[in-house]
């Protein structure tokens, strides 16, 4: 159920390869790493079950359409199998449903028959109503997975939004819960709210509680 995730900026050659060595070790669903390490990460887990994730228009969900499109595009010809994409956050909360709907629908499309989508909702930044919103349009699009966080925001996944999530979108949808989850106990929390993956850089010391 796990997304073994680095995405910080300064990740290292070595550190990338130590995180899909990690990934292929503890069997972890996927890799999450960011665009430029895809190529690398489809290669070293070519003839291995785990999945390899990307993130586009990450963290701030602010670039345009046709620019999340072709990021994703590129990706998936790079060898990515699943892709998170950020919502245009402002727009959502300006009320510009269509062209919300229409942002995530330019990544689906382009991933149609060939990656999983995950839309990231960023919950910290949003009210309730704009989360449902959001699920909703999501839904629309045709996208796989709604997504907490990007951990690059203000706050990571809670409980009470990973039960709305899982309420709206279930089970046509998964629910990724992501964003500050460092312990066995919270991310079995997430997973008894409803998600059905986390996205945690701390997968190893989750699974076996040990940091080395």
């Amino acid at each position: 159920m796990i997304d073994h995730t680095l995405l910080k900026a300064d990740a290292t050659y070595a550190e990338v390869l130590q995180v899909i060595e990690e990934a292929k070790r503890y069997h972890f669903y996927a890799v999450c790493l960011n665009p430029s390490w895809v190529y690398l990460a489809a290669q070293k887990l070519k003839r291995e079950p785990t999945a390899v994730c990307t993130v586009i228009g990450f963290p701030l969900g602010a670039n345009t359409s046709e620019t999340k499109a072709f990021e994703a595009k590129n990706a998936i010809e790079n060898g990515a199998d699943e892709v998170d994409m950020v919502i245009n956050i402002g727009a959502l909360k300006a009320g510009m449903v269509e062209k919300v709907q229409a942002d995530i629908q330019a990544v689906v499309d382009v991933a149609k028959d060939q990656a999983l989508v995950k839309v990231i909702l960023e919950t910290s930044l949003l009210t309730e109503d704009e989360l449902i919103k959001a699920c909703k349009l999501a839904q629309i699009a045709g996208a796989d997975f709604v997504k907490t966080s990007t951990g690059f925001s203000s706050g990571g996944a809670k409980i009470e939004d990973v039960q709305l999530l899982k309420e709206i979108v279930a089970p046509e949808m998964g629910v990724k819960a992501a964003g500050g989850i460092y312990t066995e106990g919270q991310a079995l929390t997430m997973i008894e709210a409803g998600a059905t993956r986390l996205g945690t850089s701390a997968s190893v010391f989750i699974i076996t509680g040990n940091n080395s």
